[in-house]
């Protein structure tokens, strides 16, 4: 049985004026254990939308998700969430942020402490843990927000451009320590992105969404997420038909963007 299963998702906003937005139209989909999956599109092609009815924080209009063989009907634990911004606890050291999910549970210090030190070491934020979460770079406040969510030991984690914000080598850091996390945990990752060479990189399979209703317009299988886990990035993105797929779906998005572009001035 699949992890995850997305069956027939579709999710009709209705606007105050009696008209609707249509975001998403028939998505479907099965993720397995440990499956690393990107998505990508242009604006507005419901990215975001679909993670959030993942995540039970929107209920589709058609359609329902799978977990583990149970419907998902609202958010729970089994489910993890990264976010563009940190939102993390201000008033909380790094070790207090990454516990909170344990000890919201009822696990004592003693049950939780061995597993929190062990992911501020592998997240490189051992020597952090007594700091304020102001003290810290945006890259370590995302560091934090990784963590804290594996905390949880949530059987999927759902990242929503949580790479967006950040500079670009504290960027290419980062997306290292996804993938060594990913193979570390054995955890299922979406991971949401407006970047193509991001989403070429990390996504063991990628999803390209098509604009308004949005929907699945092709997807690969890619190698370069194991390729990345024991090598450098910046040699991965040298290795065979790394370029060629990159440019590829780049051309895919931009014809994309083209023709949403040529409807709104269609509309004018």
């Amino acid at each position: 049985m699949a992890t995850l299963s997305i069956e027939n998702i579709s999710m009709r906003f209705d606007l105050p004026n009696g008209t609707h937005v249509q975001a998403l139209k028939d998505v479907s989909l099965e993720l397995q254990t440990g499956e690393l999956l990107s998505v990508l599109g242009p604006s507005g092609c419901g990215k975001t939308t679909l993670l959030n009815i993942v995540a039970g924080f929107l209920a589709p209009t058609e359609g329902r998700i799978e977990l583990n063989g149970h419907v998902v009907t609202g958010p729970n634990a089994e489910r993890g969430m990264v976010f563009q911004q940190g939102a993390l606890f201000e008033w909380m050291d790094v070790r207090g942020n990454v516990s909170f999910g344990p000890r919201m549970k009822g696990q004592t210090e003693p049950e939780w402490a061995g597993h929190v030190d062990h992911l501020l070491d592998v997240t490189g934020l051992g020597d952090f843990k007594d700091k304020a979460i102001y003290e810290l770079s945006g890259g370590m406040q995302q560091r934090v927000a990784l963590a804290r969510c594996l905390a949880n030991d949530p059987d999927v984690i759902l990242m929503d451009e949580p790479l967006g914000a950040l500079d670009a080598l504290t960027r290419e850091k980062m997306q290292g320590l996804v993938l060594k996390l990913w193979k570390e945990t054995g955890k299922t990752i979406i991971l949401i992105t407006h970047s193509v060479e991001e989403a070429v990189l990390l996504g063991e399979r990628l999803l390209v969404m098509a604009p308004r209703p949005g929907r699945i317009h092709k997807e690969y299988n890619l190698p370069f997420a194991d390729m990345g886990v024991d090598a450098d990035l910046r040699e991965v993105k040298h290795a065979e038909g790394y370029a060629d797929t990159r440019e590829e779906i780049l051309e895919m998005i931009w014809d994309m963007e083209e023709e949403i572009m040529g409807r709104t001035e269609d509309t004018q």
